[in-house]
């Protein structure tokens, strides 16, 4: 499908206070609405709107995102590098790209975004909100800013706030960007090689140590004293996102993860999450460092109307995308 854009030309207030003149929204669209079939699906760290490029196994006919039964949006975050108002966008003070001088921006900044885009396209409420990752951050503050939003919530591998534990991952990434010497310069290529570090920092957290025993094992040599298969991984996934992406988002992206606290201004995470209204499902990962189980467990005990299911894997926090089957399985039945 192709990708659609909204351009909102009104002061869009951060907030932290700072405005920005205007913001572009990219979003997909999948399937017919009819009213009331609508989904919200909140995309993770460097994903884009387009669901079916890297969910493809669940939206489709068997999944739990069926375009023949409902009508899904996404919206590319804003602070991203695919469409939307972020740091390689126009400064309007200045007619250049912001680059790093981008301002400060917080999950609910991105809520407040999808929100005016669902009121663009004339969405009044939807059947749910679904988020894994940094989409749950989304999804949990879009279901406490606009209550009769959604029906229903569904938080895979998610948590309630940004833990010191991912905060020191994100510091760490940032590290390695700022001290690339590029970093800051005005090329939409600076800071790469620090980005592609930032990368093999961050996947380490994401897939754990049963993922890489499993997957990058010398096989068929057990004599090798170099070039091991798991560095080659390492090189080759910073190369990728370095292809695909730029580190001034990266950055971005990674403050707006630690600002993620549901409990900031509403008496904490405990009232915060009692305020949730909407029937949810949380989804946990059985072996998530990143999102541990412990933080599934802690949002269902606390969403007064929430179920919880574990999901087995040897994948850790990106289970989510590799256990199409498991997900469908748990969801198809909640969705519909």
């Amino acid at each position: 499908m192709p990708i659609k854009y909204y351009t909102h030309n009104l002061p869009f207030k951060l907030e932290s206070g700072d405005v920005l003149a205007q913001i572009t929204i990219a979003y997909s669209t999948y399937g017919e609405f009819d009213g009331d079939n609508a989904i919200w699906i909140c995309h993770a760290l460097t994903a884009n709107s387009e669901v079916d490029d890297w969910w493809p196994n669940v939206i489709c006919e068997d999944g739990f995102l069926n375009p023949q039964k409902h009508f899904m949006i996404c919206a590319n975050i804003i602070g991203s590098h695919y469409g939307s108002t972020g740091p390689l966008s126009e400064n309007p003070n200045t007619g250049e790209p912001y680059y790093d001088t981008f301002p400060f921006i917080t999950v609910r900044d991105i809520a407040n975004a999808h929100y005016i885009l669902a009121q663009h396209l004339n969405i009044s409420n939807v059947k749910a909100i679904i988020g894994s990752s940094i989409g749950g951050y989304q999804a949990m503050e879009m279901a406490l800013m606009y209550p009769k939003f959604t029906d229903k919530l569904v938080l895979i591998a998610t948590s309630a706030k940004n833990q010191p534990w991912v905060i020191a991952f994100n510091e760490s990434q940032r590290m390695a960007i700022e001290c690339d010497p590029s970093y800051g310069d005005a090329d939409c290529n600076a800071g790469s090689n620090g980005m592609k570090v930032a990368r093999s920092i961050g996947l380490l957290s994401y897939r754990g140590s049963n993922a890489y025993n499993a997957t990058q094992q010398e096989i068929e040599d057990n004599d090798k004293v170099s070039g091991f298969r798991a560095s080659t991984y390492q090189q080759y996934q910073g190369e990728k996102l370095c292809s695909r992406f730029n580190a001034y988002s990266y950055r971005i992206l990674t403050q707006v993860l630690d600002s993620h606290n549901v409990g900031r201004g509403r008496g904490g995470v405990e009232s915060a999450l009692s305020q949730i209204e909407c029937k949810t499902m949380v989804v946990g990962i059985s072996t998530d460092i990143i999102f541990p189980v412990s933080e599934q467990i802690f949002l269902y005990k606390h969403i007064p109307n929430a179920t919880i299911q574990l999901l087995s894997s040897e994948f850790g926090h990106d289970g989510f995308l590799v256990e199409y089957a498991k997900l469908n399985s748990i969801l198809i039945p909640f969705i519909n």
